[in-house]
């Protein structure tokens, strides 16, 4: 059971099948993974986002910076199962190493494509007065995260409709 104020809960749906759902989060999320430093590491247009499809692969930005080549890895893949499930360590890029959240990626069919769940866990876990959370309370920062989220999967849905409407599953 988690403590109160440790997630963020936001879902989506889609006009697409599970399968394709699955793939524009992993495989297209450079295209709907909003820009801009609310968002990204990257200034400006600069640089891509990807995760690579496996349990153990990265979730990173890179991009190119005065100093050369920069990779921000931001977590790992630790569940990995399409087209249902994706969970993945997030770690903000002023985290120490011991500290982590988990993002859970749920998607489930329905009557019109599918419903993608994102549950963002573990800020118990990520002390109070953490830079991350912009002197925020429990209650506004875990409301801050949930709209934070809900922008990202409207940019999501926003990607997905000019996929769909259409149940493909292979």
């Amino acid at each position: 059971m988690s403590a109160a104020g440790d997630r963020a809960s936001v879902a989506v749906g889609l006009p697409v099948g599970p399968a394709e759902a699955f793939r524009l989060f992993t495989e297209e999320i450079d295209l709907w993974w909003r820009r801009g430093r609310r968002f990204r590491n990257a200034p400006g247009e600069r640089g891509f986002v990807a995760i690579e499809p496996r349990v153990g692969g990265r979730l990173f930005e890179s991009f190119a910076s005065d100093a050369g080549e920069t990779v921000v890895e931001t977590g790992r893949v630790l569940v990995w199962e399409p087209p249902a499930r994706l969970v993945f360590e997030w770690r903000a890029i002023n985290f120490a190493p011991h500290e982590r959240t988990e993002v859970d990626v749920r998607f489930a069919p329905t009557s019109r494509g599918t419903l993608v769940t994102v549950e963002h866990r573990g800020w118990s876990g990520i002390r109070a007065d953490h830079p991350v959370r912009h002197g925020q309370d429990v209650p506004a920062f875990i409301r801050m995260m949930g709209m934070w989220w809900g922008d990202l999967m409207t940019s999501l849905r926003l990607h997905a409709a000019g996929h769909g409407p259409r149940q493909r599953e292979d």
